[in-house]
Formats: structure tokens, sequence, C-alpha cells
């Protein structure tokens, strides 16, 4: 071979070589880029509670915004949250944090949505929830699986009480009694807590082998009781006589529950007008209203609709691309 043709051998093999190394490059840092988890924005310094309105998690930017009425346009510039709730002077904001095994952080907040504590448990952020004094907050997150719909799920709630600073990280330890007897069982899973008002009782779901409760707890008597069966991700009611909650009512994968309210009084229950299913802990908006999150339309993540309690009136899209929502008054 003549050595002008070999030389000419030589450069296109080492084009090659770069252009190869070069495209890898690309590829590594591209992937690197696509993994990359999300900037997590802290509140800008104008955006609180001290404004009402419904907060709600913003799709699009992942973090707090607010709508100060029906025909408002939404103002955002809340901190990054996969799960938000509000009330009294403190906010719940739940994020995962990257990396494997999964982790949840829990942020307490105060009015002005600046960090107060911070809690990190294992799993997928899920539920959260603040009594209405703002005193006591918790928390689910998913430790195996990520539906509630899926069989062989893991769940881990947390209590944390701001008087005492003390911190729950399970609530599956409470002494259960169910059909008036204590019971025990491996797969024991609490979630989606409500408070009362007296920032002592709490509602919950319970779930075991394959049937989940509706349970009523007490949190200074260390002890919990079920009231009712297929009853899941409870929301008390702001004058805490009624509880929203979702129902299974079909075998379909796909839309297996539906919203109900119970009465606590006379354990009376209805379903709502919303028909479709919803995979979510509702949220009293006021006293007559519910607020709750669907699967998204036009390729949104989900979107929050509201809908009377008493099972009258119609569904109502009141924040497309939003999830978590929280009336602040």
């Amino acid at each position: 071979m003549k050595p002008a043709n070999r030389h000419l051998r030589l450069a296109l093999v080492v084009i090659a070589v770069l252009l190869l190394a070069g495209g890898s490059l690309g590829y590594v840092l591209h992937a690197r880029q696509r993994d990359r988890p999300p900037q997590q924005a802290e509140a800008d310094g104008s955006f609180g509670l001290a404004e009402p309105g419904l907060y709600f998690r913003d799709s699009a930017t992942g973090r707090v915004a607010r709508l100060p009425g029906r025909e408002a346009p939404r103002v955002t510039g809340g901190p990054s949250c996969e799960r938000f709730y509000a009330a009294g002077e403190r906010a719940l904001c739940l994020r995962k944090l990257p990396g494997i095994p999964a982790r949840t952080q829990a942020l307490v907040l105060d009015r002005r949505l600046r960090e107060v504590r911070r809690v990190t448990v294992p799993g997928i952020p899920n539920r959260a929830r603040v009594s209405a004094s703002g005193q006591l907050l918790s928390w689910t997150a998913f430790a195996v699986g990520d539906s509630y719909a899926a069989s062989g799920f893991s769940t881990r709630t947390s209590v944390l009480d701001l008087r005492t600073g003390y911190l729950i990280k399970s609530i599956e330890d409470i002494p259960l009694t169910i059909d008036g007897s204590r019971y025990h069982a491996p797969d024991v899973n609490y979630w989606g807590v409500t408070f009362a008002r007296d920032d002592n009782r709490f509602y919950a779901t319970v779930s075991s082998r394959g049937r989940t409760h509706l349970v009523e707890g007490d949190l200074r008597g260390w002890s919990a009781k079920a009231l009712r069966e297929n009853v899941e991700c409870p929301s008390l009611s702001p004058d805490n006589t009624r509880i929203a909650f979702k129902k299974k009512v079909s075998g379909d994968p796909r839309a297996p529950w539906r919203l109900y309210v119970l009465d606590l009084a006379g354990m009376r229950e209805h379903p709502l007008a919303e028909r479709r299913g919803v995979d979510d802990q509702a949220a009293w908006l006021d006293d007559s209203t519910l607020g709750y999150a669907l699967p998204g339309r036009g390729g949104r993540a989900s979107d929050i609709w509201s809908v009377p309690a008493d099972g009258t009136g119609q569904p109502r899209l009141v924040a497309p691309g939003g999830s978590s929502p929280v009336a602040v008054r």
C-alpha cells in the first residue's frame, strides 16, 4: 500500500474515532441533563399565605400557586412541592429527593412559606395534611409501589406535633381495634390522615388483608378503632361533622373509586355528582364544596375540580394544570 493511502486511511480512522467519542460524550451529557432532578425553588419573597384564595401545586412549574378568585389569573411564586397543604400558621410541602431508594422530604413552613423544620423519610410523596390550628402535621409516603390500585403496595404515615416537637415516624404501631377486638397483622398500612379541631382526634384509612377501613384515632390515648369498611383518603369537614372519602365501587383498575360523603352522626353516606374515578384526598374548600385532582386534559398531568358536598350540582373545572388544592382564608 502506498504511503499516501496509508496516511489517508489513518486519518479517516482517527476522524471516525473522534466522531464516535464526541457522540458518546454528547449522549452521556444529554442523559445526565435529562435525568437531573429539577431545581427545587423556594418561595419568592412576596409570595405567602397572607392573601386568601385557592392554593395549589402548579403542574407546569412544580411550584405552589394561588388563585385569588374565580376570574382572576393564577399567581405563581411558591416553593417547589410534590404535595402541599396549609392551615393555621403552618404549611406542609412534600418533595421527592433524587436518587435510589426513593426518599421524601417533608418541609414545615410558616405563613411566609419559609422553612421551619424538615424531616426526611423513605418513599414517594403521597398525602399531606395540617390540622386547623397548624399544630399537627401528617404525611404519607409510598414505601413500595406508587398506586393504591396496585397490589403489594406499602405506605408509611408520620405525624408531627409542633407543640412538643415530637415526631411519630409511623403510626402503624398504634393499637388497633376492628370489630371490637384488638387487631394484629403484618400487612397493616395507614394513609390519608385528617385531624379534628381538638388537635387530638384524627381519622385515617387502614388496610389489611385486602380490606380498607375508616379508623378514628386518639393521639393522647394512643389508640385507634375501625368505624366503617371501604373508606379511603378521608377528609374531615370544617365543622367536623362529615367526612369526604373515596369509595371503591368497581374492579376496573382505571377507575375503581367514586367520591362520597359520610355523615358521622348517623353514619349515612351519599355519592357526589362527580362520577369519574378520583384517586385523591379531597379537600374541603368551604363547608359545602370539595376540591380534588383528576388526570388532566390535553396532556396535562392533572386538573383541579370542585363539586358540591351534598350530592347535587355538577363538577366544575377550577384550575387546569393543578393538584393539591387547599383554601386559605
